[in-house]
């Protein structure tokens, strides 16, 4: 018999789990909507963002949010490195796009190892920002993390809506995902842009591996679970925008949470394929696009 209890409480971790997703699916959709190439490469940010503040609260003994903070650009800097030294040669050589695809796979692979070689392959984990939990709603326990987690992704929302529809910059990348040759043909400096969106999505990983450290853990090969999730999540928003793929990772987090609970933790992979070959079955587009093309329609 299935307690009531034990599946409210799946389902409230599983928004926490999903809101992971939802933030890597984000990173996803930066660089397809710049530059075609989906970088299969996203999760292992999720790893780095958390080994690099574990790495800086240990071995320099920073304080937490000093740490937090401080690892995001780091990061950013190394998906940066990957769009100059990887993507870009192959980008400027007309390579297809299944071809980049495969080497961000491939970086991947060396950037774990690398990952091994330098810090070890052991679990690494840290305190919650917010000591003392958790809070007790009945008998159901939220992790004070998890506002930390649902905080940060409403944030990162506002601060990518805010920096698509105000800024200079922003406004270039929407034009470069409208169309990449109209866009260079008005002097809009495409290359930039898609360092840019490196940038970005590799910051937007870190920023979920730091969230998602303190309730589990980080080791060299947690990127690639994070970084199948979040590409199903972005599947399920669309690949069209931040609110979706983030609303997207909470419907999966929240379906894994629920095949745990009834069937077991077998079958929680098995969940994410199902509802990834759902929603290309019935919503090619996304569901939340689906949702916007009907609203248009009236």
């Amino acid at each position: 018999m299935i307690d009531l209890t034990q599946i409210l409480q799946s389902l409230v971790n599983g928004v926490g789990v999903g809101l992971i997703y939802g933030l890597v699916g984000i990173g996803f959709c930066v660089i397809y909507n710049a530059s075609g190439i989906v970088n299969f490469a996203q999760g292992v940010f999720v790893m780095l963002g958390g080994m690099v503040c574990h790495t800086l609260l240990t071995r320099l003994g920073m304080p937490l949010i000093v740490a937090a903070i401080l690892s995001v650009p780091v990061v950013a800097g190394i998906g940066m490195i990957i769009e100059i030294c990887v993507v870009r040669p192959m980008w400027n050589r007309g390579a297809a796009l299944f071809a980049i695809i495969l080497a961000t796979i491939a970086t991947q692979i060396m950037i774990e190892r690398i990952t091994i070689l330098t810090l070890g392959d052991q679990p690494r984990t840290f305190e919650e920002f917010t000591l003392g939990g958790p809070l007790k709603i009945a008998n159901i326990a939220i992790s004070y993390q998890l506002f930390w987690i649902l905080g940060c992704g409403a944030l990162m929302v506002f601060l990518l809506f805010l920096f698509f529809t105000k800024t200079k910059a922003g406004r270039a990348l929407r034009a470069c995902s409208q169309n990449r040759e109209a866009a260079a043909l008005l002097g809009i400096p495409v290359h930039h842009m898609l360092l840019l969106s490196f940038a970005l999505s590799a910051g937007l990983g870190a920023v979920a591996g730091i969230l998602v450290t303190p309730t589990q853990y980080t080791a060299f090969n947690v990127g690639t679970p994070f970084g199948v999730n979040g590409f199903i999540a972005a599947i399920i928003g669309g690949f069209g925008s931040a609110g979706g793929a983030l609303a997207g990772g909470v419907l999966l987090g929240v379906a894994q949470a629920a095949a745990i609970v009834v069937f077991g933790a077998g079958f929680k992979n098995v969940a994410a394929l199902s509802m990834l070959l759902v929603v290309l079955l019935m919503f090619p587009q996304g569901i939340f696009s689906a949702f916007k093309g009907s609203g248009k329609g009236h």
